[in-house]
């Protein structure tokens, strides 16, 4: 598995798995804990999850699914805004019992609300030195928001989980560039944007002509910059075994031409956008 060295000198998968709308469904429970198993075997290790999804139901399943196989996680976990300041320690200790296990790897503000920044540093860094997490990010913060941030002190961030896909590129204007240059990896959620660019004409034409799915090529073009770690969810085998080949497919230059014509970036700085 390819990996992402963060500024911490750890080093991540750069091809992940995402658990939003995970654990809410009996029905589908057996598959997604065979799913999220399997792609740990395959060296999709990275887990990312949120307290909001299914109101922990996710958090629960990644326990229940991996509690066994917890040394050999990245977990990561996000906590609500409004949590994020004198209740950030009981959000962490809540999440930490669902997924069971006695550390994060990574705790992300799951996005911006009404705390000062300034108190979710201290109140996460006050985690770190506790042992309850190893390292602390953002996750929708825009680049007016990092520079905030750093300034409230927080330069230990190491990442910003931001909405990056073929359809989604506003990124790669300012926020991007301003991540790269303080050191901070992107980890890029929803870079199938849900499954609904799959059906793009152009994508569809290059994936045949490489011989791989469309979800292969946008997963590659997502990553392709060696900094971008992607976080799709898959709820079957099948399909985590789909994605985990998007690690080792590498796009030319001219596949990623036509990719950029077919869905070009913004020429100038929009905000960032969320799901």
């Amino acid at each position: 598995m390819k990996t992402v060295t963060l500024s911490t000198g750890d080093k991540v998968p750069m091809l992940g798995q995402g658990s939003w709308m995970m654990g809410e469904r009996p029905e589908r429970r057996a598959d997604e804990i065979a799913a999220l198993r399997a792609g740990v075997d395959l060296g999709m290790t990275l887990i990312d999850t949120a307290e909001m999804y299914g109101d922990g139901a996710a958090e629960s399943l990644i326990g229940e699914a991996l509690g066994d196989r917890r040394n050999e996680l990245f977990l990561v976990s996000k906590v609500y805004p409004h949590n994020a300041g004198r209740r950030l320690e009981a959000s962490c200790e809540a999440s930490l019992g669902r997924l069971k296990t006695d550390r994060l790897d990574l705790y992300l503000l799951h996005w911006r609300g009404n705390v000062p920044l300034d108190e979710t540093v201290e109140g996460m860094e006050a985690l770190r030195r506790a042992g309850k997490i190893r390292y602390w990010g953002v996750s929708n913060l825009d680049t007016d928001d990092m520079e905030e941030l750093v300034a409230a002190g927080g330069s230990a961030c190491v990442t910003d989980q931001i909405l990056y896909n073929l359809t989604r590129r506003g990124p790669e204007q300012a926020l991007m560039p301003w991540l790269a240059e303080h050191d901070m990896a992107v980890m890029a959620y929803s870079p199938v944007e849900q499954g609904r660019l799959l059906d793009h004409p152009a994508l569809a034409r290059i994936a045949r002509d490489i011989g791989a799915s469309e979800a292969q090529v946008a997963l590659a073009w997502a990553m392709r910059d060696g900094r971008t770690i992607a976080i799709p969810k898959a709820g079957s085998v099948g399909h985590v075994r789909d994605n985990r080949k998007a690690a080792d497919l590498v796009l030319d230059a001219d596949q990623i031409a036509a990719l950029d014509a077919a869905f070009p970036r913004p020429d100038r700085a929009t905000p960032l956008e969320m799901l």
